[in-house]
């Protein structure tokens, strides 16, 4: 009966969330260009031409793809309580991004959103890191939820930063490009630990996942300066110039 009524209960909330969307007006705007291949392509040149664009997908893709350890969660629930703490593990990073989201206010008085960016990714791993290494329950659920305050610390900072850099014209495509680093980042990443896992254990899997994820992060922000030095105020003020 409980597990109908949680049925039912998702089942509403579909239908909340499709009938707002039912009333949104999509109208393309009269001057609007169809679309095409010619405008996908479009897109595609200008994310090429902003390094520190292009920085922000590739350290998401890269944390994503070494640091996401969800698929291992109910093996390493199973060396506790089984289904009891199952759903604790999964909880725990939304209680840090929310808590995380709460307390969101500083993030306006941060200009380098590359860096911070960078910054957040590389928290994200060492999180995941510290998860892998601990036993006690507690800790574990702690480094989940820290997990999940860098997470959305991050979303945060690539969002802002891409409202700087992203004209009007273009942020149809590129929320596309996002939207598939988005999709299939942790998924990949579900698969790279699983067989990791499989060869050579759970923990290791993890562990490597937040150390990998640590030092992709670091070569990226390394490897991209323009990515380093990117400053909000600097590009407002180019966008007045122009």
């Amino acid at each position: 009966m409980k597990h109908a009524g949680c049925t039912i209960v998702g089942h509403m909330q579909r239908l909340r969330r499709g009938a707002r969307l039912a009333v949104v007006d999509i109208t393309p705007l009269p001057d609007a260009e169809r679309p095409s291949i010619r405008r996908v392509v479009e897109g595609l040149r200008y994310a090429r031409s902003r390094p520190e664009l292009l920085g922000t997908y590739a350290i998401d893709m890269v944390a994503m793809f070494f640091g996401v350890p969800t698929a291992l969660f109910p093996a390493i629930a199973a060396q506790y309580k089984g289904a009891s703490v199952l759903g604790f593990l999964y909880a725990a990073p939304a209680v840090g991004s929310f808590v995380a989201t709460l307390t969101s206010g500083w993030t306006g008085r941060v200009h380098r959103l590359g860096f911070a960016v960078a910054v957040a990714a590389a928290c994200w791993g060492l999180a995941v890191l510290g998860f892998g290494l601990v036993s006690v329950l507690p800790l574990l659920l702690l480094f989940l939820a820290l997990a999940g305050a860098a997470d959305e610390l991050s979303a945060i900072f690539r969002s802002t930063l891409w409202n700087a850099t992203i004209p009007d014209a273009l942020r149809g495509r590129l929320a596309g490009i996002e939207l598939i680093s988005y999709s299939s980042g942790p998924t990949l990443g579900n698969v790279e630990s699983g067989v990791v896992a499989s060869l050579f254990g759970v923990r290791a899997s993890i562990i490597s996942g937040g150390a990998l994820c640590v030092a992709g992060v670091v070569g990226l922000a390394v490897a991209l300066p323009s990515l380093r030095a990117f400053d909000d105020r600097m590009e407002e003020q180019g966008t007045e110039r122009r």
